[in-house]
């Protein structure tokens, strides 16, 4: 057996293992066992360690192969032509995975990160009533992050993205007991459906351009980095705005960035491991996948480098009138994230790929540690005693007061972006269903020659700004 067909073998079991969690804990549940604490942890560390072994046998059977990048093609599932003769349109829809210098590092960052935080977790959530519904989302979305890494159609892509999205809005959700974690879990599923509009018309886009959606017939030929795009500048810059669109939702970019502190209202390992190292760089990830594109279109670049560097001075600037340490730690992350784009938008893409590695093994650590350190400060305030501040009313500034007043206003409002949003978008696009009601209720009841209908009685009230997203 040849290295090139292990690594195929490895790398295919390591997107299989964290499947079989998923399905093992999900049957569990709809069959009504109850299962212990322990044995929940238990089997979540065995899995990932499992997946880990397969990724790291798949690396090192790579690496000896000498071969760029290994696939697994697992056929067609849709596949039609339009037209006759050498002109006809043809359009395949598949399922592929490509290991390759891009995939199998963060696919490794994916197992390592998750690892620590179901070890973490067994004890934090320790006794929680939600401990199995935690598990069984952090195996859908360690599921969702291997098959969106290991992806070689856009389609399947598309899938794994899909489960990332979903998990993430139903942990931010967690503590559904509570009003507040509800709305910010439904604002972030507002955000993220947004985001895969676009990236379903970037999908679209691609595919009738090129007729597939495999990542090396649509975005380039050659393993990565060296891909070669074979589409014009103008389709590249078409396509690859809806995609960068898409990114900009998933990872909080500007102007989306106002959900990012909404996603600590979930656990504290799940803020680690989703808004803090892995899920918030999915879309810089999309980025680097789909770099042959960006290549391609200089304004394409322009634009994902403008959109990287105005996100990360936002957060920088928004970072610093946060009063709670996960808060901070958020935008601390986003300011990384922004820093990552630009870095693609350069087409730095191995110093892209080091640092989103880098930051995410950072910020899952201080993740992690911000409620110990909270706990210390206490304690440490508490036994040297009250600490007092230097008075910083004398001091100036660069800038003029009536500046650093606007600044401090725009950092504290998180930049206005969610006001922008809600009067821009989410008003106008309630205002219109709204009207639409109101169309449908009237003809309906002319129709009924009643007053009321029937379904009214148990149909809530939309005129609420607590539905506004």
């Amino acid at each position: 057996m040849t290295a090139e067909r292990i690594a195929m073998i490895l790398g295919t079991a390591a997107i299989v293992v964290p499947g079989l969690m998923v399905v093992g804990l999900g049957l569990a549940t709809l069959l009504g066992r109850k299962l212990s604490e322990r044995a929940v942890s238990l089997t979540s560390r065995a899995v990932i360690v499992l997946g880990l072994i397969c990724t790291l046998g798949a690396a090192v059977a790579l690496a000896v192969s000498g071969k760029p990048e290994v696939a697994f093609d697992g056929g067609a599932l849709v596949s039609y032509a339009r037209g006759h003769g050498p002109d006809a349109e043809r359009f395949r829809f598949g399922i592929k995975f490509i290991f390759d210098r891009l995939s199998v590092p963060v696919m490794l960052l994916s197992y390592v990160l998750c690892g620590v935080i179901s070890a973490f977790a067994g004890h934090y959530l320790h006794r929680e009533s939600g401990f199995v519904r935690f598990f069984f989302l952090l195996a859908i979305f360690l599921l969702g992050m291997i098959v969106s890494v290991a992806a070689g159609t856009i389609e399947t892509l598309f899938a794994g993205w899909e489960l990332v999205g979903l998990s993430s809005a139903l942990l931010v959700a967690f503590y559904h007991e509570r009003t507040g974690p509800v709305l910010n879990g439904q604002r972030i599923w507002t955000i993220y459906r947004f985001a895969d509009a676009a990236f379903l018309l970037g999908a679209v886009a691609l595919h009738h351009m090129t007729g597939e959606g495999d990542f090396d017939r649509m975005v380039g030929y050659g393993a990565w980095p060296a891909g070669v795009a074979t589409v014009t500048s103008s389709q590249a810059l078409f396509a690859g705005t809806f995609l960068l669109i898409a990114a900009a939702g998933k990872s909080a970019l500007v102007p989306f960035s106002g959900w990012l502190p909404r996603a600590m209202e979930g656990p504290t390992p799940s803020s680690a491991v989703f808004y803090g190292a892995l899920s918030v760089h999915l879309g810089a990830y999309l980025l680097l996948r789909i770099s042959p594109l960006i290549e391609a279109s200089t304004p394409l670049a322009i634009l994902v480098t403008s959109l990287g560097a105005i996100t990360a001075v936002y957060a920088a600037v928004a970072r610093r009138t946060q009063t709670d340490i996960k808060s901070q730690l958020c935008f601390a992350s986003l300011t990384q994230v922004g820093i990552i784009v630009a870095e693609i938008g350069l087409g730095l893409r191995y110093l892209a790929l080091a640092h989103l590695i880098g930051h995410a093994c950072l910020r899952t650590l201080q993740f992690l540690r911000a409620p110990s350190a909270i706990s210390d400060a206490v304690a440490a305030e508490n036994a040297i005693g009250e600490r007092s501040l230097p008075s910083t009313h004398s001091r100036g500034g660069l800038l003029p007061a009536a500046v650093q007043r606007f600044l401090y206003r725009f950092s504290l409002e998180r930049g206005f972006l969610d006001t922008l949003l809600n009067r821009f978008v989410a008003g106008p696009f309630v205002a219109l269903f709204r009207f639409f009601d109101r169309a449908e209720r009237k003809w309906t009841e002319a129709l009924a020659g009643a007053g009321r209908r029937e379904s009214d009685a148990s149909r809530p009230s939309f005129e609420s700004h607590e539905y506004l997203p």
